[in-house]
């Protein structure tokens, strides 16, 4: 009672799964002549037209979906991110001079000097938490094997964590606290919409 066909073109060539004909013609019917071609498949339509994708279309998704590249792309963000709140906070708390003392008033060019360097500033900070965010949340992703809310969380505790050790322990401990907790609140709210 051999699965595979025998060789040879009568009857008894045909691959034989059952002692009886009948439940053996039955069974290839059923089963088929165990000949699958790539052309054949059947994927279910359930949320539109299904392609599937060429060998450069799963490059450039390896490829965006890569660690280099999420990290990248958090450090160019975050740099425009903090530029604009840079830009916002030095055009609404300008270091004016005293009008009734003595002193030289600034000139344009100091204030948008100033405005330069404050912008600068904000986008270099919020380019690095964002490069080191991404970079810890990529690494804990590919260690765990796993993509949910923890990853988030985890990845806030340890970038805020690195950013407040500057000043100190207890600052570590706090800014890993609330930026765990950051993260995972704009986790829950990104993901329950």
């Amino acid at each position: 009672m051999s699965v595979l066909p025998n060789a040879g073109n009568n009857e008894s060539a045909a691959p034989r799964m059952f002692g009886d004909a009948d439940l053996d013609r039955m069974a290839l019917q059923y089963v088929g002549n165990m000949q699958h071609y790539r052309e054949n498949i059947v994927i279910p339509k359930s949320n539109g037209p299904v392609k599937i994708k060429t060998n450069e279309e799963k490059y450039i998704e390896t490829a965006v979906e890569s660690c280099g590249f999420k990290c990248a792309m958090a450090c160019v963000m975050g740099y425009g991110l903090g530029a604009a709140l840079g830009l916002f906070s030095a055009s609404v708390n300008p270091s004016m001079a005293d009008p009734f003392a003595n002193e030289k008033k600034q000139t344009a060019r100091e204030v948008f000097r100033e405005m330069r360097a404050t912008t600068h500033s904000y986008a270099k900070n919020f380019a690095l938490i964002g490069c080191v965010f991404s970079a810890v949340e990529c690494t804990i992703e590919s260690h765990r094997g796993v993509t949910d809310w923890k990853n988030g969380t985890y990845a806030g505790g340890i970038t805020g964590g690195l950013i407040g050790l500057r000043a100190g322990i207890k600052a570590g401990v706090i800014g890993g606290l609330g930026f765990a907790a950051f993260s995972t609140a704009i986790d829950y709210y990104m993901h329950s919409r």
